[in-house]
């Protein structure tokens, strides 16, 4: 039987708590996978509190499910969510201030388009 998929309000931010209810997944193992999942990175306030962004929810959906219900192990995991390249190109220009970071990642993603124009001709 398939779990039904959580509802993600529609807003800017989420606190680590707000996080936790929506995706049924406790504070301290969202603090673990921060540090075992690169794509997921949320902002912190000036007062310290994480401030997750709709997108890193869906990642801990996306790590909840691959975890609890596809039974992968955490390197396992990883390597899944690595071999989605388009998607880590995109994580990039969003996390990264880097100029030569942000360049690799446009020319990957621009490759990764030229490839597929190559397998739709």
């Amino acid at each position: 039987m398939a779990t039904k998929e959580p509802v993600i309000p529609d807003k800017l931010y989420f606190k680590i708590g707000e996080v936790s209810k929506i995706t049924g997944v406790k504070p301290y193992v969202l603090r673990y996978w921060e540090s075992e999942f690169k794509l997921l990175s949320p902002s912190k306030s000036k007062s310290r509190q994480r401030l997750y962004r709709k997108r890193d929810v869906e990642s801990v959906l996306q790590i909840k499910k691959l975890l609890y219900e596809e039974r992968f192990t955490i390197a396992g995991a990883k390597k899944i969510l690595r071999a989605d390249p388009m998607k880590e190109a995109v994580q990039q220009l969003e996390l990264g201030n880097d100029s030569s970071a942000y360049h690799g990642a446009l020319r990957k993603i621009r490759n990764e388009l030229q490839d597929l124009r190559e397998v739709l001709k």
